[in-house]
């Protein structure tokens, strides 16, 4: 039996958009279960709801027997014979990057009083990550990430520990998931990244140095969590290769592995001067098991990691998170005044709401303890502060009313920030 993975989360932010006047557009990263999502779960909810099977209107722009109707002027007017009363019709397209004109062509299907446009599509390039002005207003996205851990957990038989390590090792891509064996997920993974997310790269944006574009993946892979940036990559480049890689090449190939939606940018923010800082900054995988074959398994240390799946638990649950950067002036042993940049893991925000979080792995001793929270105390606001780690059994507030909680408390409960 095909096990059915609970995507209700996307699914509420699909219904609650339904009839709205705008198109759709569930964005994210090849193979994070987008197609599932508007042609299974979305579709059998219209047919639970009423809507007649001939008003559910599907196209897939990535299948070979469809490659024709990716031209505009064949897909167009097949869209409108397929509207034959007034009643409301339902265009479910996938993919839609790959159709021509498509801007033009879902504007036109959305002005028709009767048609309810949702799409899919697997780059930020092709809405110039813009969908406002890129639809003239009409465009209303819905980001989708590969599998959270209480997704994940909901089809996972273990518990939550053996979920933890099996998570961080072979991430969430749901076809990845539902695989039966270690070896599976490796052959799967490794197949996705060279036939799916590269080969769409450098087809996309014509890259000729396939090789300069993965090394910086492998290093990019080795680096989450630490600060970097263009010209520091292009040192390690030199070093390693000798090789003469331009910073504006190096800009460029992360550009293209953002918009594909492999990694993300998270820029670092100054807390006390209430401003962003240009450089460094740091990089974050979309999903662990992509990460983790870059560097064939290796350098799997849990503290990054965790680190990473916090910052896209974050993001899922729509926070903008940045990662807090602290300067203080402390006297040193001879009494003279010295300038020191503390770090807070993330800075996360969304309206009125504003929360400190610091991720820390493990908490064994009181030094490790007082080096996570020393930021904390010398932040000047009331806002919550938050440390997350892997060894307490239960959530409580220190005396200096820091929030402590379990990686596992924090990913399981959607509503964690609050208690």
């Amino acid at each position: 039996m095909e096990v059915e993975i609970n995507r209700d989360y996307y699914l509420d932010q699909i219904i609650k958009r339904r009839h709205n006047g705008l198109i759709k557009i569930v964005t994210g990263i090849r193979r994070c279960g987008k197609s599932y999502l508007l042609r299974t779960l979305f579709r059998n909810y219209l047919l639970a709801d009423g809507v007649e099977e001939d008003h559910i209107i599907e196209m897939a722009f990535d299948l070979y027997d469809n490659i024709d109707f990716r031209d505009p002027k064949v897909f167009y007017p097949w869209a409108k014979e397929q509207i034959k009363d007034d009643k409301k019709y339902y265009f479910l397209l996938d993919e839609v990057q790959l159709l021509g004109e498509f801007v033009s062509v879902l504007n036109g299907l959305a002005d028709k009083k009767n048609c309810d446009v949702y799409v899919t599509g697997s780059n930020a390039k092709f809405l110039s990550r813009d969908i406002a002005t890129e639809f003239g207003g009409r465009g209303d996205e819905v980001h989708m990430y590969p599998l959270s851990f209480s997704e994940f957990m909901s089809v996972y038989a273990g518990n939550r520990y053996d979920g933890w390590n099996e998570y961080i090792s072979f991430g969430g891509i749901p076809l990845v998931v539902l695989a039966d064996t270690e070896e599976q997920k490796i052959a799967l993974l490794e197949n996705l990244f060279k036939e799916t997310y590269i080969r769409d790269i450098v087809t996309r944006n014509k890259i000729r140095n396939v090789g300069e574009m993965e090394y910086l993946l492998n290093i990019l892979s080795s680096a989450i969590g630490s600060l970097t940036n263009p010209n520091k990559l292009q040192k390690t480049f030199k070093s390693v290769n000798n090789s003469k890689i331009t910073v504006t090449t190096i800009t460029k190939y992360i550009d293209y592995l953002e918009d594909s939606f492999l990694i993300e940018e998270a820029k670092r923010f100054d807390i006390k001067g209430k401003s962003y800082i240009g450089t460094p900054l740091k990089y974050y995988f979309m999903d662990m098991g992509l990460r983790n074959v870059r560097i064939n398994f290796r350098q799997m240390e849990v503290t990054h990691s965790m680190e990473n799946v916090i910052y896209n638990e974050l993001k899922m649950r729509g926070y903008n998170v940045d990662v807090g950067n602290l300067t203080i002036i402390e006297k040193d042993k001879n009494d003279k005044a010295v300038k020191k940049q503390l770090e807070v893991d993330f800075i996360c925000s969304k309206g009125s709401r504003k929360y400190y979080i610091q991720s820390a792995y493990m908490l064994g001793t009181e030094e490790k303890m007082a080096q996570e929270i020393r930021p904390f105390l010398k932040i000047n606001d009331s806002f919550k502060k938050i440390v997350i780690t892997s060894n307490i059994p239960r959530p409580f507030y220190t005396e200096d009313g820091i929030l402590m909680m379990s990686v596992y408390d924090f990913l399981l409960n959607p509503d964690s920030l609050e208690l």
